[in-house]
């Protein structure tokens, strides 16, 4: 006996798992190196989709269905390894979400964390728990747990971003809620940038008092953050398996800005080629500017602007720019930190 095999089978003890099976037993023997295996081991796959032809198929959705009748017109990324699953990873989802001009997607609120990554377009407005922000490519955008939330494009052209939930990770634990709240808007009462204004500058109230785990920041504009990294990148500092990587966090402690997503964003150097990584949090990347090619496992994707691609957990990555690149990144590391469960190993294939 091992944990790589199992036990030899005989017919007495063939006939002896007949037998507890009809009273919903079953040999741990028997599964016991397939369920605790000696690495991560899953059906999730390294995959890449192209932007171009994604938006094609959206704008064709959005002849065919309204943002209102979807309640959220949004083709899901399905990892080719759990097709049906409505699974980008294990414990996570993606979906492209497309808003046309004059649309408006209804509010409702879920126990799922949700996080926008806009693509494409520019000048539509979500409106989180009573205050609307602008939406612009690049930026980071979070719908905490059971808040309202209703998308609008007053804009004239089409919005496209990418959501990411937690929706695999909530239905494990059988704690999946939501409702809708019978009006397509949600009443305004605060104005646009109140929460920069109170969060987003090293400040908080003094009367400030914490609710729920999220950050109370739910737009992180592109615009600060490229700033943000062209001011390190002076410094000269690259970390050799990320370059310059920057987790997105709650100011109100300093943790990741989602309960149970870790948001990222990193800057790669035009020729800079990043040393072998393995980490036990599979993670969504989307390019954001310039172009190069990422090595997973033994299989190469090269990228552009907007495209989408997944590193399955354990799996040795290497990115290459080959121009100045910012990619945009979220795994489920701050919930396998809190189990206490994650894993990295650094310059190894």
């Amino acid at each position: 006996m091992s944990l790589t095999e199992a036990p030899q089978t005989t017919p007495e003890r063939q006939a002896y798992y007949a037998k507890i099976d009809g009273q919903n037993f079953s040999a741990l023997w028997n599964v016991l190196s397939g369920i605790i295996t000696p690495a991560p081991k899953s059906a999730c796959q390294p995959y890449l989709w192209e932007f171009g032809p994604a938006r094609d198929l959206l704008m064709e959705a959005g002849s065919l269905i309204t943002a209102k009748e979807a309640e959220r017109r949004v083709l899901i990324l399905e990892n080719p390894g759990m097709r049906g699953q409505s699974r980008i990873t294990t414990s996570l989802y993606a979906g492209l979400q497309l808003v046309l001009p004059g649309e408006v997607a209804p509010a409702h609120r879920h126990s799922q964390s949700a996080l926008r990554f806009v693509m494409d377009g520019g000048g539509a407005c979500t409106a989180v728990n009573g205050e609307r922000t602008l939406m612009e490519v690049g930026d980071f955008v979070i719908t905490p747990p059971n808040a309202w939330h209703d998308h609008g494009n007053e804009s004239d052209r089409p919005m496209i971003w990418m959501d990411g939930l937690d929706i695999p990770m909530l239905s494990f634990y059988d704690a999946s809620f939501a409702e809708g709240l019978g009006e397509d808007v949600q009443a305004i009462t605060k104005p646009v940038g109140d929460s920069m204004a109170r969060y987003g500058a090293n400040l908080l109230p003094v009367d400030f008092e914490r609710k729920g785990l999220a950050s109370p920041l739910f737009n992180y504009p592109y615009a600060r953050t490229r700033e943000a990294l062209e001011a390190m990148r002076r410094r000269d500092e690259w970390d050799p398996c990320h370059g310059l990587k920057m987790h997105y966090i709650n100011p109100a402690d300093g943790g990741s800005a989602m309960p149970t997503i870790s948001p990222f964003v990193q800057l790669l150097p035009k020729g800079f080629a990043t040393a072998a990584y393995r980490s036990t949090d599979a993670t969504v990347f989307t390019v954001v500017e310039g172009t190069g090619r990422t090595t997973i496992g033994t299989t190469t994707y090269h990228w552009k602007p907007k495209d989408i691609f997944v590193v399955p957990s354990w799996h040795s990555v290497i990115h290459e720019a080959s121009e100045d690149a910012v990619l945009f990144s979220y795994s489920d590391r701050v919930a396998q930190q809190k189990l206490g469960i994650w894993r990295e190993a650094r310059g190894t294939h």
